[in-house]
C-alpha cells in the first residue's frame, strides 16, 4: 500500500514528519504534517492555517444551528397560518429536530477522519438544503397531515450533526493551551445561530403584506450555498485528524467519557432545550407578550457566554467553572418558579436569561475539561489521548444534545398532566444538583485522583 502527500503539505519548523494516513490518490486539499504543539511551527505557519479553517467552520456550523432550530420559532406562527395542531403536537415539532440531530452527531464525528474536515464541511453544509426546501414547501399548506410535518421537521436534525464534526475537526488544529478558546469561539458561532434564527425569521415572514411562512426556509438557501463554497475554497483536510473506531471504543470504555457526557446534558442540553422551547413557553404562558421581540435574547446571551466560559476554564480549570455554572442554573430555575407563581413576565425573562448565560458558560467549561482529562489519564501517549479526546467530543456532543429533545417534551408533559410548567422546572433544578455533585465528586473533591490537577 502506497501513501503519498496531497497537494498541500505543511511541515513543522526545521524538521520533517511522517506522511499522512490517507491512501493515494486523494481528492481535496490535504495537510499531511501537522504539529501545533511545536512552537516554531505554530508561529510560522500553523496559526494562520488554523484560522483559515476556523472561520468557514464557524459559518457552516452557524447555519447548521439556524436550520436545526428553525422550528422553534416557526411553530409560534403556525396557528395564525391556519394549522390546527395541538400544543403537544407543536412541542413535538420543536423536539424532533433535536432528537435526530443528537443521533446524527456520532456518525458526523466519524465522518471527519473518514472523508476529511474540509470535504465533510462541504457535504454537511449542502445537506441543509433538504430541511429548508422541505419547510418552504409544506409550511404554506395548512392541510398537511401532522405526521408529514413531523417528518419534515425531523430532517432539520442534519443541522444538529454539524456541531460534532466541526468541533472534532477544529480540535485537531489547535495546541492544548488554546483549545478552550478555539473550541469556545467555534461553538459560540454555531450557538449564535439559535438566536439569529429566532430574531430574523419573525421579521422576514411578515415583510410586505400578510404572513408568509415559507420565507422561513427560503431565506437560508443562498447562505447555505455560500457556506459550502467557502469551505471548498478555504478549508483543508488534516491527515492527523484521526479518530478511529478503536479510539472510540476505548473512549466509550472510559468512565470519564460518560461522566462528561452526563454533565454536557446539563449544560448544552439545557441551552439547546430551553432555546428551542423558549418561544413557545412565552407564547403559551404569557400570550400577551410579542414573542418576536423577546425570544431570541436567551440564545443570544447563552451563545456569547460560551467562549467566556472556555477562556475562564483555561485559567481556573473547567471543573470549577462547571460547578459554578450549575449553581447559577439552579438559582435561575428557582427564580423562574417564583416569577411564574407571581405572574411576572419581567422576572421570568430575567430568570431565564441568567439560566442561558450560566448554561452557555458551562458549555465552554465542560468542553474544555475533555482534552485535559484525557491528557492526564493517558500518561505517556499524547497521540492516543488526543484521539480518545476527539472521540469523547463526539460522544458527549451526541449525548448532551438529547437534552434538546428532553426539555421540550418535559415541558409538554408537565403542561398536559399538571397544567403548569412548574413541575418540570423542579425536575430540572434537581437534575442540576445531581450534576453539581457529580462534578465535585469526580474532579474537585479532596483526595480525588484528579484533584491536584486543573481539569
Amino acid at each position: 500500500m502506497t501513501l503519498e502527500a496531497g497537494p498541500e503539505v505543511v511541515t513543522p519548523h526545521g524538521r520533517t514528519g511522517t506522511v499522512g494516513t490517507v491512501e493515494a490518490p486523494r481528492r481535496g486539499r490535504w495537510v499531511d504534517v501537522w504539529d501545533p504543539e511545536d512552537a516554531g511551527f505554530w508561529a510560522e505557519k500553523g496559526r494562520a492555517v488554523a484560522r483559515r479553517n476556523l472561520w468557514p467552520s464557524i459559518f457552516a456550523e452557524f447555519l447548521g444551528f439556524s436550520v436545526w432550530q428553525l422550528w422553534s420559532i416557526v411553530v409560534v406562527s403556525m396557528p395564525k397560518a391556519g394549522f390546527t395542531y395541538s400544543t403537544d403536537q407543536l412541542f413535538w415539532l420543536v423536539a424532533l429536530p433535536s432528537l435526530v440531530g443528537a443521533t446524527l452527531r456520532l456518525p458526523y464525528t466519524f465522518a471527519v477522519p473518514r472523508f476529511g474536515g474540509r470535504n465533510w464541511t462541504i457535504v454537511s453544509a449542502s445537506l441543509l438544503l433538504i430541511p429548508t426546501i422541505g419547510l418552504a414547501y409544506f409550511i404554506s399548506r395548512p392541510d398537511t397531515p401532522f405526521w408529514t410535518m413531523a417528518l419534515i421537521a425531523a430532517t432539520a436534525g442534519v443541522g444538529g450533526g454539524n456541531f460534532a464534526s466541526s468541533m472534532t475537526n477544529i480540535s485537531f488544529f489547535y495546541p492544548e493551551k488554546e483549545k478552550g478558546a478555539a473550541l469556545g469561539i467555534n461553538a459560540a458561532g454555531g450557538n449564535l445561530g439559535v438566536a439569529v434564527v429566532q430574531l430574523l425569521v419573525p421579521i422576514v415572514i411578515v415583510m410586505g403584506t400578510g404572513l408568509t411562512l415559507n420565507r422561513a426556509g427560503l431565506m437560508w438557501l443562498p447562505l447555505i450555498v455560500l457556506a459550502a463554497f467557502w469551505a471548498w475554497k478555504s478549508m483543508a483536510n488534516l491527515s492527523a485528524a484521526t479518530s478511529s473506531f478503536r479510539a472510540s471504543v476505548l473512549a466509550a470504555k472510559r468512565p470519564h467519557t460518560w461522566v462528561i457526557s452526563f454533565l454536557y446534558i446539563g449544560t448544552f442540553g439545557s441551552f439547546i432545550g430551553f432555546g428551542a422551547a423558549f418561544p413557545l413557553l412565552i407564547k403559551s404562558t404569557f400570550p400577551e407578550i410579542t414573542v418576536a421581540h423577546i425570544a431570541f435574547l436567551g440564545a443570544l446571551v447563552g451563545s456569547v457566554a460560551r467562549p467566556f466560559g472556555g477562556k475562564l476554564a483555561d485559567r481556573l480549570g473547567g471543573a470549577w467553572v462547571t460547578v459554578c455554572a450549575f449553581v447559577v442554573m439552579g438559582l435561575g430555575i428557582l427564580s423562574a418558579i417564583v416569577s411564574l407563581k407571581a405572574g411576572s413576565f419581567p422576572a421570568f425573562l430575567i430568570s431565564f436569561l441568567v439560566l442561558f448565560v450560566a448554561s452557555g458558560a458551562g458549555n465552554g467549561s465542560t468542553y474544555r475539561m475533555i482534552p485535559a482529562v484525557f491528557r492526564l489519564t493517558t500518561p505517556g501517549d499524547l497521540g492516543l489521548a488526543r484521539r480518545e479526546a476527539a472521540a469523547c467530543i463526539g460522544i458527549a456532543s451526541a449525548v448532551g444534545a438529547y437534552g434538546g429533545f428532553l426539555v421540550p417534551r418535559g415541558f409538554a408533559m408537565s403542561t398536559s398532566h399538571f397544567g403548569s410548567l412548574i413541575p418540570a422546572l423542579y425536575v430540572f433544578c434537581g437534575f442540576y444538583v445531581v450534576c453539581l455533585a457529580v462534578t465535585y465528586f469526580c474532579y474537585l473533591r479532596k483526595g480525588g485522583p484528579l484533584t491536584q490537577e486543573r481539569v
